[in-house]
């Protein structure tokens, strides 16, 4: 859910008009899955009686209102119930956890935290039933291509056993399950970790935390490096060294005198590091390595990734 508000809610425009009737579109839409390869079977069960999604198309026009600072971001994502629930999470999952780390190299932490941002740890998967909700985008316009992939990808899942039509429930936008896909994401990463023919991150948690991991190692996790950490920087740190753009040897950081947190000097080696500070240079700045833009290929926001890191670091101090 996180994830697609930042994705979706950039676009200042109002959404075109729409040039066909739904029932138009979806019959013309048949026959492009047909196309794709989808079965007639699963064409039917999905597609059959659908009608367009009101709510759908309000949430998508919807503007966000204002903008949050990190420090206000940080306070409702990061805060100490979640924590509590991440760790009694990591515990009662610890095998299949320590399964998944062992064989993507993504430590469990960064998997609970993903875990509990996205939907509080499966409880909030979204309510809407994807292939209408999906169909409604494609026919209505803003980003019309883009969900139209995305509902050929949807189907695709349903034709290949994964979860039914009926069962495909996620957000207004298409993302699914307890970690939040988009369907060729889905394509693209989901596994089946618990080894019972479907991948499933909808119900089987095994399924939830390969997947996770393997997105994570897919696009370039480290395993043996962190995401950041929280830092001090000196009253003299100029401002256009700030950003992940800018990378620097660890070293360079600390001779214009940036501190661990808590004053203690950086670690000596030489990895490349930058410096982020959501809310500028004079609030909370972190020094973020790869791992940090890995999970921002999840959601490009730096608020999100910052979270994450802060939440998975909470999460492991137990």
């Amino acid at each position: 859910l996180m994830a697609l508000a930042f994705l979706l809610m950039f676009s200042a425009f109002p959404a075109l008009a729409q040039t066909q009737s739904f029932d138009n579109w979806l019959k013309n839409f048949r026959v492009e899955a047909t196309q794709a390869g989808i079965s007639q079977r699963t064409i039917n069960a999905a597609l059959n009686n659908i009608q367009p999604k009101q709510r759908v198309i309000e949430l998508d026009r919807k503007q966000p209102e204002g903008k949050k600072t990190f420090a206000q971001y940080k306070e409702t994502i990061v805060h100490p119930t979640r924590i509590k629930k991440g760790r009694q999470m990591l515990r009662e999952n610890f095998s299949s956890l320590d399964k998944i780390e062992e064989q993507y190299g993504v430590p469990k932490q960064y998997i609970v935290a993903l875990w509990g941002i996205e939907t509080n740890y499966g409880t909030n998967t979204g309510g809407f039933d994807v292939i209408p909700a999906l169909a409604t985008l494609a026919w209505e316009g803003r980003r019309a291509d883009f969900f139209k992939k995305e509902l050929i990808n949807a189907l695709e899942i349903i034709d290949g056993g994964h979860i039914s039509a009926a069962n495909m429930k996620g957000s207004w936008a298409g993302a699914m399950g307890q970690s939040q896909f988009m369907p060729s994401s889905f394509n693209a990463y989901a596994v089946d970790a618990s080894g019972d023919g479907r991948r499933d991150i909808w119900d089987t948690r095994e399924d939830v935390f390969g997947s996770i991991a393997n997105y994570l190692k897919s696009v370039g996790w480290k395993s043996n490096e962190r995401w950041g950490r929280r830092v001090t920087l000196p009253n003299s740190f100029p401002s256009n060294l700030e950003g992940r753009k800018i990378k620097k040897p660890l070293s360079y950081w600390s001779s214009l005198g940036v501190k661990n947190y808590g004053g203690s000097n950086l670690p000596q080696e030489n990895m490349m590091a930058s410096i982020v500070a959501p809310d500028g240079i004079n609030s909370e700045a972190y020094v973020i390595y790869d791992n940090y833009r890995t999970i921002m290929d999840w959601n490009r926001s730096t608020y999100f990734a910052t979270s994450v890191g802060l939440l998975a670091d909470a999460i492991a101090a137990n």
